[in-house]
């Protein structure tokens, strides 16, 4: 048993599976989380020299997150990866009330309910690293994505203002943003018709390394990639009208079918 300990949720594969095994490589015993089988992560964990604890649970609901912090089993939380977090495509209008409230439950809900109590044990003893999953959607007026983009604008803000209420307690609290990353984001979110679902997207290797740099330095916020950054800048720039139709290109269901039948 390793004297640290990381929680890392939405680890069964992409940028949290990622993260989990750089928090490993540095020593930290995990607990990781997903809402899907972790076979797979348990595989890739297995041999990093960590005690490994996988709990596959519905991080959607605070029952599901209680029952998370139950495997931590008392010992001091010192890293914090709230990574899990859940996409929807297609238009806002088509979608299934409770596709949409899963998002939601997902990506806020449960998401601040896991901070919330692990934040308050950090800050009681003095010290605590957490890194927080946003994304460059919560800059940009995400058309046939705007659920997902509405609760990263959440997120992005949250940690932005969490990060401040604790600057001075001992616990860091930083805000990962990638872009579009080769993970089964888009394949769950309904997406694979989509110019976005089918272009090529960053490496998740990269993107968690960016992130966990950034944990462990203290940083505020940390954007993956300079192409990632001009997006922000432009929708910065541009507002909401013309952002949300820039993204509508990418993301509008049939779009992907479009940009071949051009080529």
């Amino acid at each position: 048993m390793a004297d640290k300990l990381a929680i890392v949720t939405g680890a069964s594969s992409g940028i949290g599976l990622e993260l989990a095994k750089l928090a490993a490589k540095d020593g930290y015993d995990l607990v990781v989380a997903a809402d899907t089988p972790l076979v797979d992560a348990s595989r890739q964990l297995d041999g990093l020299g960590v005690q490994v604890t996988n709990v596959e649970t519905d991080l959607s609901a605070f029952d599901g997150v209680d029952r998370l912090l139950d495997a931590v089993g008392g010992r001091r939380v010192d890293a914090l990866f709230a990574n899990a977090g859940h996409g929807l495509g297609r238009a806002f209008l088509e979608q299934d009330p409770a596709e949409w409230r899963h998002v939601v439950d997902t990506n806020i809900t449960g998401t601040l309910y896991l901070i919330q109590k692990v934040a308050r044990q950090m800050a009681a003893r003095g010290e605590g690293r957490i890194l927080i999953t946003g994304s460059i959607a919560g800059h940009i007026a995400g058309a046939f994505q705007a659920v997902y983009n509405g609760s990263k604008a959440f997120i992005d803000s949250f940690s932005d203002a969490l990060n401040n209420e604790l600057k001075e307690s001992g616990v860091t609290v930083t805000s990962l943003k990638p872009g579009a990353t080769d993970t089964e984001f888009f394949e769950r979110a309904d997406m694979m018709d989509t110019k976005v679902g089918t272009m090529k997207k960053d490496d998740p290797a990269d993107v968690a390394k960016t992130g966990y740099d950034a944990m462990m330095a203290g940083e505020r916020s940390v954007i993956h990639g300079l192409h990632n950054k001009l997006q922000v800048a432009t929708a910065s720039v541009l507002g909401g009208g013309a952002s949300a139709e820039m993204h509508r290109k990418q993301a509008e269901p049939g779009t992907a079918e479009h940009e071949k039948s051009e080529s």
